[in-house]
């Protein structure tokens, strides 16, 4: 079954959490498979940093037919973000005020900005109630935010290798991602390919914080008598710079970056736990045992203190990106959990308080 792509537009103004407005809002989606009758049928799928509304491409292990999100049976939603580079309202857009780019003048946006206009399609689509929320990485903070902003609209929630707040430690990547960008002379220029090299070497500092080092090890090891840049690690480095320069952009890169380090589900709230305990949908933390950039204690967190939560650890040489790569692993552990939740058992109920789990002291 074929993918469908659609645009939203609203025309009305759209007001951002950290005081910016944008004028109006354009989202690029796509859907696969129909809405039933009951309207009862609905997986949204939340994507990753420089993900795309084309789900069926980058994770084509889950979405399409006979895997596990079919459009046979579902109707599947992935809509791509604001302030991203895939037709939703972002930097390159023009500004309707001024009928220009907006480029450096595109507002911060937050990840509850993003849910927010998620809010806007979801009511333009007739949804009263999506039946799985998924997201990995950034995509799994859209989701977990959205559970919280909207309890009751979200049946099963599916979170993977992500957190309720961002780390200092994943801070700390990002920033020195932007500072990249930023020593790029053309970042300050008002044209598209402003800063491009410097996101290649963005690209470069990020992919080390995707993967880790028994990754290297295997996949980019060194050859006998190789020296200089015919080492594999080099090439492999370049070659993603390049590979990203060739369909994102700055801009972007550098606003999602920011909005990755917005992630705080206690902020205004309450304080972290607080909002975690608002969580009513029925949730599957998955955590990958070698992620260095959003680490395990992250999504234990999340299990302790979201009501009912199930927690499952997938073991993957790829790290970070394992929720990308694994789809057989994360397949099998779907399922296992939504078994459980027919047979109503949930094999965590005893977990935390026989695990002394280390965890994070967030302020509350």
């Amino acid at each position: 079954m074929q993918a469908e792509f659609h645009h939203f537009h609203s025309s009305f103004s759209f007001d951002l959490e950290m005081g910016g407005v944008l004028p109006s809002v354009q989202l690029a989606y796509e859907t696969m498979g129909k809405l039933n009758a009951q309207k009862d049928n609905v997986v949204w799928i939340c994507h990753a940093f420089t993900g795309s509304h084309e789900v069926s491409d980058w994770w084509q292990g889950l979405v399409g037919s006979g895997k596990l999100f079919n459009p046979e049976n579902h109707f599947i939603v992935c809509c791509n973000i604001l302030g991203s580079h895939y037709g939703s309202t972002g930097p390159l857009s023009t500004n309707p005020l001024t009928g220009e780019p907006y480029y450096h003048t595109f507002p911060s946006i937050t990840i509850r900005d993003v849910v927010n206009s998620f809010e806007l399609l979801r009511k333009d689509l007739g949804i009263d109630r999506i039946k799985t929320c998924i997201g990995g990485s950034l995509g799994g903070q859209q989701a977990l935010e959205w559970s919280i902003i909207q309890p009751d609209l979200i049946e099963n929630l599916i979170l993977i290798a992500t957190n309720a707040v961002h780390s200092p430690w994943g801070i700390a990547f990002n920033e020195s991602q932007r500072m990249s960008i930023e020593v790029d002379p053309t970042w300050k220029e008002s044209q598209p390919k402003a800063g491009i090299e410097g996101m290649k070497a963005a690209r470069a500092t990020a992919l080390i914080s995707y993967r880790n080092y028994e990754t290297y090890q295997i996949t980019q090891a060194r050859q006998e008598n190789t020296t200089g840049e015919s080492l594999r690690a080099i090439s492999y480095q370049r070659y993603q710079g390049e590979k990203l320069a060739g369909r994102f952009n700055a801009y972007s890169y550098y606003i999602l970056s920011k909005m990755m380090d917005s992630q705080d589900v206690g902020r205004n709230r309450g304080g972290v736990i607080k909002a975690l305990k608002s969580v009513k949908s029925k949730t599957l933390v998955i955590g990958i045992k070698s992620d260095a950039l959003f680490p395990i204690v992250e999504q234990e967190y999340l299990a302790k203190h979201i009501p009912g939560a199930s927690f499952q650890v997938i073991d993957s040489l790829y790290g970070h990106d394992g929720f990308l790569i694994e789809s057989g692993l994360m397949t099998k552990a779907i399922r296992l959990w939504q078994k459980l939740l027919r047979l109503e058992v949930n094999p965590m109920a005893e977990f935390f308080k026989e695990l002394e789990i280390r965890h994070i002291s967030y302020a509350s």
